[in-house]
């Protein structure tokens, strides 16, 4: 059996004593690491992968039986040709929502408490101490919507509470509740959701279901002094009918780590928006990231030899 190891961004460096916890889960297996130029020439005759394969890789994939993806989302492995074979595909889902939720606030702190105007201002932020204070806003018995509660939505649910806020959450499957959340709506409240929250998490993945669902009718819900919150995927949003929100008021600001183009143009207006605090796609970065994901990856190799099911399993069709 071989196995190939592609590092990536969530997973930068395989070194000797990680191939051999690798070799030594598989019962000796031959282990292969290979940058993702020349993983092209070693995944002929791989039957698993441990990072991504692309389109023009997978053609050439002949022995190819199961894939764990070193990234949370899954979107970029959802090509039919892909989605329609029999190769199964597992994630590191629920693996990255506490870091996830640790940026997701520091976002919505940045407007909420005036951090960004004091950062940009610097030194001449005492000369707007008035008018920085009466835009500065407190979160205790505000209402957190979340949409989608998964690993991402409860660690922003747990946070939430800890401000003293409320929590409502909506979820496209039956999942269970939690200590923040005594009920999770269906997709069927997705406007109650919208018009209740004083803050709303977009903590959903990327699917056909989701692309393009927060456009001008979902910020038109939403109220007029309400903040959005993604640190997901940014397709999920329609730019334009963001911007327009932000410019006419239809929602108080935006806090993003994700936007509908990455990376998202100089000429964007949402670079120029006051009310708007954005990092490039980084809330994903944790220290216990790498380990979490091979730790992952080491468990299923023993379950895949065993034939069990796999942690972190992917609905190819679903696309979560």
């Amino acid at each position: 059996m071989k196995i190939l190891v592609i590092p990536g961004l969530t997973l930068p460096t395989v070194d000797e004593t990680i191939v051999e916890q690798i070799r030594a889960a598989s019962q000796g297996a031959d282990v292969v690491v290979s940058d993702p130029q020349s993983a092209i020439d070693e995944v002929h005759d791989a039957e698993i992968v441990l990072g991504f394969v692309n389109q023009r890789m997978f053609e050439k994939a002949n022995s190819l039986k199961w894939v764990q993806s070193i990234s949370s989302g899954v979107d970029m492995f959802l090509y039919d040709e892909f989605v329609e074979s029999d190769v199964v595909l597992t994630s590191e889902k629920g693996l990255v929502g506490e870091h996830l939720a640790d940026h997701g606030f520091g976002l919505l702190l940045m407007l909420t408490r005036q951090l960004r105007t004091a950062l940009l201002l610097g030194p001449d932020s005492w000369n707007h101490r008035p008018e920085m204070r009466r835009q500065e806003i407190e979160l205790t018995g505000s209402t957190m919507g979340v949409f989608g509660f998964g690993s991402t939505g409860r660690g922003m649910a747990k946070r939430a509470v800890g401000f003293g806020m409320n929590v409502l959450a909506l979820d496209r499957d039956p999942v269970p509740t939690s200590p923040e959340v005594s009920e999770v709506w269906r997709p069927d409240r997705f406007d109650d959701l919208l018009g209740s929250s004083d803050v709303l998490a977009i903590c959903c993945p990327l699917t056909n279901e989701t692309r393009g669902k927060f456009n001008g009718d979902a910020f038109k819900t939403m109220k007029t002094s309400s903040f959005l919150v993604n640190v997901t995927r940014g397709e999920v949003m329609v730019e334009e009918d963001l911007v327009d929100a932000l410019k006419n008021g239809d929602i108080r600001g935006a806090a993003l780590d994700v936007t509908p183009r990455e990376p998202l143009p100089a000429e964007s207006p949402l670079w120029e928006l006051e009310n708007v605090v954005m990092t490039p796609h980084t809330a994903g970065a944790s220290q216990f990231r790498a380990q979490r994901n091979l730790d992952r990856f080491l468990g299923n190799l023993q379950r895949y030899l065993s034939k069990e099911p796999l942690e972190g399993l992917i609905d190819k069709h679903l696309g979560y």
